[in-house]
């Protein structure tokens, strides 16, 4: 996803009643960052009335209009099922974006719940915005979730994602490592603790070697190393508050992505500070 390659296609916004301006707010900044037009989807139940219809998605067109003028915007009201309809929609869609009122912890998302499904099955990236997320003014900074030990072109697409979005941005990009886990840590007689200090120094390296790939397509980014023994979805909690939006990969695909969209990933989606994006599958444009 360089410049090059990145899709042209609509940014869709799923839109529903009551209080979602947030979500067509961060919607209408992706489009207005990528420059390509907004689509506001409402799915409704089958039988609803189409003046029904436009009292949920009017407010949100003159919202766009109003602080986002350059941004062309349009809306539809689709029946069916809301997770389904935005899937499919998204075949056609650059970035895709819904809204999580959820907080906390796992319960406050369902397996069933429309952010969950999209967010996990969604053919393109999805961001994930929930009320509050983003502080009225952000930090010029993007974060970045990095499995120094993930070579696939999932993890490359992501970070790539990253660098892209910083860029837009006029942003800085952290990109941030977890790497403790039990396994580091002696639990028998006579067993020593690994060389933490080399750990650190090859994780560094790798972080190094990652950002050095793309310095000459994105000269304008800074970035910054940020590598602690702590879990992941903990250390990238913390360094999302006061981001503008907070980029991981997930592998949640075949049998396993029907039921969960990656630890890491999944667990971000409920404790993030800031927008989520979720980068899991080469687009199909």
């Amino acid at each position: 996803m360089d410049d090059a390659t990145m899709p042209t296609g609509p940014v869709l916004a799923g839109v529903d009643r009551g209080g979602q301006e947030y979500v067509v707010r961060c919607a209408a900044e992706q489009a207005a960052l990528h420059q390509v037009p907004l689509h506001l989807l409402h799915v409704a139940e089958p039988g609803g009335t189409a003046a029904a219809a436009e009292e949920v998605t009017a407010p949100f067109e003159r919202l766009v209009r109003t602080e986002f003028p350059g941004v062309a915007v349009t809306a539809e009201t689709a029946a069916g099922r809301a997770s389904a309809v935005l899937v499919e929609r998204s075949e056609r869609a650059s970035w895709t974006v819904v809204g999580h009122r959820g907080s906390g912890g796992f319960a406050r998302l369902p397996l069933g719940s429309v952010s969950w499904q999209v967010a996990t099955h969604a053919a393109g990236p999805v961001i994930v915005v929930r009320p509050g997320d983003t502080p009225p003014d952000p930090e010029r900074r993007v974060v970045a979730g990095v499995d120094v030990a993930d070579t696939s072109p999932i993890s490359s697409r992501a970070l790539d994602a990253a660098f892209v979005e910083a860029a837009l941005r006029g942003a800085s990009l952290e990109l941030v490592h977890g790497s403790f886990h039990f396994g580091e840590t002696p639990t028998g007689p006579g067993m020593t603790a690994p060389d933490f200090q080399i750990l650190d120094e090859a994780v560094r390296a790798a972080l190094r070697e990652e950002a050095d790939k793309r310095r000459d397509r994105y000269p304008g980014v800074p970035v910054r190393l940020h590598a602690e023994r702590l879990r992941a979805a903990t250390l990238l909690a913390e360094s999302s508050r006061g981001a503008a939006l907070l980029v991981v990969g997930s592998h949640g695909r075949s049998g396993l992505r029907r039921l969960l969209l990656g630890s890491v990933s999944s667990e971000v989606l409920h404790t993030a500070a800031c927008p989520v994006a979720i980068v899991h599958s080469a687009h199909p444009h």
